[in-house]
């Protein structure tokens, strides 16, 4: 498939204006084995950074209100969109008819040994597996993977060699990360799911954005 982020005209224009991490960064050419990834957050944060969808700009979310923080590098995959064909996935490993896509791009924790002290930067990851959660009726899919080449996570394949008080802990924050005092958040998770389901969710969700955004692009370059 012709990359258009690769093109020559595109790439001039990526050295002149800041590049949309969500629509203007290049998810692999490995993908769906090794993925670039935006970090939004970083464990030291104490509050949430979000990107803005219309600058691409960070923008303070929310403070934390409880204690607890990130346990890994957190953000999303560039040209995913949760839509119908990450929904269809989720609907028939939950039984769940209601589901539908969160329609925001996919969710990545990266594991690393590394000190990393600030988010709004571009690492590569090989995922090794995630979380199937439910926020209200919507699929808000978290995947878990390791950095590339790592010094102590490199040798994890799959979520299931993880040390079970590391998974423990990544499912703890993304249970109450949503919590506000006196206003808890409906969200829960189904299954933990390894390497095989990882994947297929990238590339569902890489097929969904297609169908979202590529016929918008087709439009405005044939003005």
């Amino acid at each position: 498939m012709y990359d258009k982020l690769m093109d020559p005209i595109s790439k001039l224009l990526g050295l002149r204006y800041k590049s949309h991490p969500w629509h203007g960064i290049d998810i692999g050419e490995d993908a769906p084995e090794i993925v670039t990834c935006f970090i939004e957050m970083v464990p030291t944060d104490t509050v949430k950074y979000e990107v803005d969808k219309t600058s691409g700009y960070l923008r303070l979310d929310r403070p934390q209100k409880y204690s607890n923080v990130v346990p890994a590098l957190y953000g999303f995959l560039p040209l995913t969109y949760s839509g119908e064909k990450v929904a269809d996935f989720c609907r028939k490993k939950t039984g769940r008819d209601s589901i539908v896509g969160d329609k925001d791009p996919v969710d990545i924790c990266v594991l690393t040994e590394k000190g990393i002290t600030h988010g709004n930067i571009l690492v590569k990851a090989r995922p090794i597996g995630g979380f199937r959660m439910i926020d209200g009726n919507e699929a808000d899919d978290k995947l878990i993977a390791v950095l590339y080449n790592d010094a102590v996570y490199a040798p994890y394949k799959d979520i299931s060699d993880l040390p079970e008080v590391v998974v423990n802990r990544l499912k703890h924050y993304f249970l109450t990360y949503k919590d506000l005092p006196g206003n808890e958040a409906d969200v829960e998770i189904t299954h933990t799911f390894g390497l095989e389901e990882a994947r297929e969710i990238i590339i569902r969700s890489m097929e969904d954005y297609r169908k979202k955004f590529e016929p918008l692009d087709d439009a405005v370059s044939s003005v």
